[in-house]
């Protein structure tokens, strides 16, 4: 597996690991925006209405429990005729992992909204805040760290099941599993699987590193402060702690 990523020959070219990498970064980013796009207000509605709670739950169990191999090749199978480019095998792909994303998604984004504290949301009430800012300035910024989780979650589920877009002809990472089983290459298919771990696991530092930056540090309870504390300050802890009581003689 090693000499295979050391090989120069497979650094290069359209068959080389940065196209491959580029595809597969593709898919993932198309599959992700399409899945918040449509999860995202669905969860931020149904949390803040509590109207349709049962939808949730019903749609994330029932997503999960998709078959990813055979759905894909029924997806094909129904949209390839529309199609003569590689659009045929490319929207099938991007269906089955836009169903992936959801779930998680949807469900953190709904507990988020509804797990916010009610006694802020009536402060903002007796404020006079509308539902709308209500819900854009108090529940969305308590509900921040949840919903990055979902979007954590369903970044890792794309990026591991982008590899079946090889399974169909197209690009990814998942070419060089799916090439290597075909050839009996070990050594490529260990390659192709460390490379998209190491991808996920990037997605994964990176998303947690905007999480600690963008969510407010009352809600993780990180303290932010500009000034040194009193030990560290030689002028605070040069005064003396306590004052002497006056002397009665």
């Amino acid at each position: 597996m090693i000499d295979f990523l050391l090989d120069g020959a497979h650094w290069t070219g359209p068959e080389g690991i940065p196209a491959l990498l580029l595809q597969h970064l593709m898919y993932t980013f198309l599959a992700l925006f399409a899945a918040a796009l449509i999860a995202i207000p669905l969860g931020l509605y149904i949390g803040h209405t509590g109207r349709g709670s049962v939808v949730v739950a019903g749609m994330a169990n029932s997503l999960r429990a998709l078959p990813t191999i055979g759905l894909l090749i029924l997806l094909v199978l129904v949209i390839a005729p529309s199609f003569s480019s590689k659009l045929a095998y490319l929207i099938p792909s991007l269906i089955v992992l836009v169903l992936l994303a959801i779930p998680p998604i949807l469900t953190n984004t709904y507990a988020g909204i509804r797990s916010v504290d009610p006694a802020a949301v009536d402060a903002a009430r007796g404020m006079g805040f509308r539902s709308m800012r209500i819900l854009t300035e108090v529940e969305m910024p308590c509900a921040l760290p949840l919903m990055l989780s979902g979007v954590r979650s369903a970044v890792l589920q794309i990026v591991s099941t982008a590899t079946v877009a090889a399974y169909i002809s197209l690009g990814g990472l998942g070419r060089l599993l799916i090439d290597g089983k075909a050839q009996s290459d070990y050594a490529q298919m260990a390659a192709g699987a460390v490379l998209v771990s190491l991808l996920a696991l990037a997605f994964d530092l990176a998303i947690g590193f905007l999480t600690a930056r963008v969510v407010s540090p009352g809600l993780t309870r990180r303290v932010r402060s500009s000034k040194r504390s009193a030990s560290e300050d030689p002028a605070v802890a040069a005064r003396p702690t306590s004052v002497p009581e006056p002397s009665l003689i």
